[in-house]
């Protein structure tokens, strides 16, 4: 079903802007995720990272979330459809796997963030969970990049129920059959 053009734009407005404010608050996130792992200024090493949980629960998850719900929408109501074109269905999984991986993410965000609020961590402490926040952060940045680019490039291919579909509708039309495109 189809959303009629008013709603069609107002959907994709809302998308759009949830899925930059993801971006932005990943960029945001990997910032203080360099700053805390490379200041040597206990302050700030311990501001970045409980403002890193902060920014996770109240923009990173809601943006992700309100982006995943948006471009289902998006997919449902426009001729795209959510299956019909590989690049809607592998972007529509790279949210629903990036927004997993999220929520997972948080849980050793959280527990930095407790320990840094508990107590100024050293240069040593919880190394290894602050070098997955900042490799984390990067690889979200770089996934989210990928989702932008099928965005705008829209690679061509059909699916095979895209495919059928798209036949199906050429035969009640009458019109001729469409070839099918890798």
């Amino acid at each position: 079903m189809a959303m009629p053009p008013p709603l069609r734009k107002v959907a994709l407005t809302a998308h759009v802007a949830f899925s930059v404010g993801w971006l932005g608050a990943v960029a945001g996130f990997l910032a203080l995720a360099i700053a805390g792992l490379t200041s040597s200024d206990a302050q700030v090493v311990r501001g970045a990272y409980v403002a890193m949980e902060v920014i996770g629960w109240f923009v990173l998850v809601p943006f992700s979330l309100a982006s995943l719900l948006t471009g289902l929408i998006q997919a449902l109501g426009t001729t795209w459809g959510l299956v019909r074109h590989y690049w809607v269905l592998f972007k529509f999984l790279i949210s629903v796997v990036a927004t997993v991986l999220l929520l997972v993410h948080m849980q050793v965000a959280g527990h930095v963030a407790d320990a840094a609020a508990a107590s100024s961590l050293s240069g040593g402490d919880l190394k290894g969970m602050r070098i997955q926040l900042l490799a984390d952060a990067g690889a979200a940045l770089l996934v989210l990049l990928v989702a932008v680019a099928l965005s705008v490039y829209k690679p061509r291919g059909l699916t095979r129920y895209g495919w059928h579909r798209q036949r199906e509708q050429a035969q009640q039309r009458g019109g001729t059959q469409p070839t099918p495109v890798s």
